[in-house]
């Protein structure tokens, strides 16, 4: 069995690491445009619903699906962090190792960044009363 992985495998493991760094700050853009954006274009439009949807549950699913999307690429980052625990080999490893595990903290600390954001966000949205005129 071959000591490298695959083109599959790492295909995977480099969309994982993305995600683990990147899939906060996405998740928070997304929360940021739909939540305020769809508060705005609904207040303006003189409405309260979306469609036939209750404004304040189209909000709520604009803070708590960001947010679990930020929960998985906080533990995307530590599953990376775990996975660049052990001491790098002797046979060059070291840099990418050493990269991956740099990687998983900026995810860690990042991550935990957007989440405090989306949810102090999702706060005010959801306990400021929406079409205040």
């Amino acid at each position: 069995m071959s000591a490298h992985p695959g083109p599959r495998a790492r295909l995977a493991g480099g969309l994982l690491l993305w995600y683990a760094v990147l899939g906060g700050a996405v998740a928070w853009a997304l929360h940021l445009l739909a939540g305020w954006g769809v508060d705005e274009l609904t207040c303006a439009s003189g409405s309260e619903r979306v469609g036939a949807v209750p404004l304040r549950a189209v909000l709520g699913a604009a803070v708590v699906l960001p947010a679990l999307a930020t929960v998985g690429a906080l533990l995307a980052s530590a599953l990376l962090w775990r996975r660049t625990a052990h001491p790098p080999g002797p046979n060059g490893e070291d840099r990418s190792v050493g990269r991956g595990r740099l990687f998983a903290v900026v995810g860690i600390w990042s991550n935990l960044l957007f989440l405090a954001i989306i949810v102090l966000g999702g706060v005010a949205l959801l306990v400021l009363p929406p079409c205040q005129r």
